[in-house]
């Protein structure tokens, strides 16, 4: 009897120093993973003002969140691990048998994961996303089928909110190719149409003022990051000649400045007593929509190509 008491007294100190190693661990490893996040938070923080001082635009929500999901991920893992191993050890002090139980809990995994295989898949690319960077909370993607401002990164949904208000829950494993129109730069293009007879020179010149004041202007002076362009004739139709206008401008804003290159040029052209031609079409068109330079679906080719900076990644 006093045998008894002694090994049963002696296990539950084993399984005691077992329980405490084990939380000790977990506490140990969860604090030094919360501590690196914070760390490489600072030094991000530290890049951040640096490319702010640069003129490159930062997003902290972005870096923030993605760091915080990463952390989160490392120790529930690590939580996981440990206790999962000191469980193993009490079971096996308490002298219950592990194998039969190993090869059932086995034989439940595979049927767990076969069944939930969408699901591991919908958070291995969400983890990929996020630590490949691909994009973050504020940007504008295109995953394919839907398209819009990232409202949410979660390890198995993406939330975007699209053009017109509606919001997209799209899952992670199916999206099989990113284009972010957020990242490295835009180009802004515009079609100026002309008489075939008209002082190409003159036009020319006007543009490149139109250019100058646009930059010395906010918030356009912000908005445009090289000096408007004028590539030179796109097409030539009948009587009419198709000037093509572009300039590098911060992501997101294409559309924007195009506008208001439009409604400058036109009103400097007919300042000027240069008629614009009457077409079928508009006299002063559109280009193709613009793209993110290297970030999302390349830019047209009429509108100067892609760009570099961004990241169009394999989801």
């Amino acid at each position: 009897m006093r045998d008894n008491w002694e090994a049963w007294l002696a296990s539950g100190l084993r399984v005691l120093l077992i329980l405490g190693i084990a939380f000790t661990a977990r506490f140990v490893v969860r604090r030094a993973i919360t501590r690196l996040i914070a760390r490489l938070n600072r030094e991000d923080s530290d890049k951040r003002r640096s490319a702010a001082l640069g003129g490159l635009l930062v997003n902290p929500e972005r870096r923030r969140q993605r760091s915080e999901t990463i952390g989160s991920v490392l120790r529930s893992t690590a939580s996981v691990l440990v206790l999962g191993t000191a469980a193993l050890m009490v079971l096996d002090e308490l002298g219950v048998r592990l194998g039969p139980l190993m090869a059932s809990a086995g034989i439940a995994g595979v049927a767990i994961g076969f069944g939930a295989r969408s699901l591991v898949a919908d958070v291995l690319s969400g983890l990929f996303m996020l630590l490949e960077d691909q994009y973050g909370v504020g940007d504008t993607i295109d995953v394919g089928e839907a398209s819009g401002t990232v409202l949410e990164i979660g390890l198995r949904v993406t939330t975007l909110r699209g053009d017109t208000g509606e919001t997209w829950y799209v899952r992670n494993g199916e999206i099989k190719r990113v284009g972010n129109l957020s990242q490295g730069w835009a180009t802004a293009g515009v079609d100026v149409t002309v008489e075939a007879d008209a002082d190409l020179d003159q036009i020319r010149k006007l543009i490149a003022m139109v250019g100058d004041d646009l930059s010395d202007t906010a918030p356009w002076d912000e908005l445009l990051w090289e000096p408007v362009e004028v590539l030179g004739v796109e097409s030539v139709a009948g009587e009419q000649l198709v000037l093509r206008v572009i300039v590098k401008t911060q992501p997101g804003k294409a559309s924007v400045v195009e506008r208001e290159l439009r409604w400058r040029i036109k009103r400097v052209l007919g300042g000027a007593g240069i008629t614009q031609p009457e077409a079928s079409g508009p006299s002063l068109s559109p280009g193709p929509p613009a793209a993110a330079g290297g970030g999302g679906p390349a830019a047209a080719d009429s509108a100067g190509g892609g760009g570099g900076g961004g990241g169009a990644a394999e989801g």
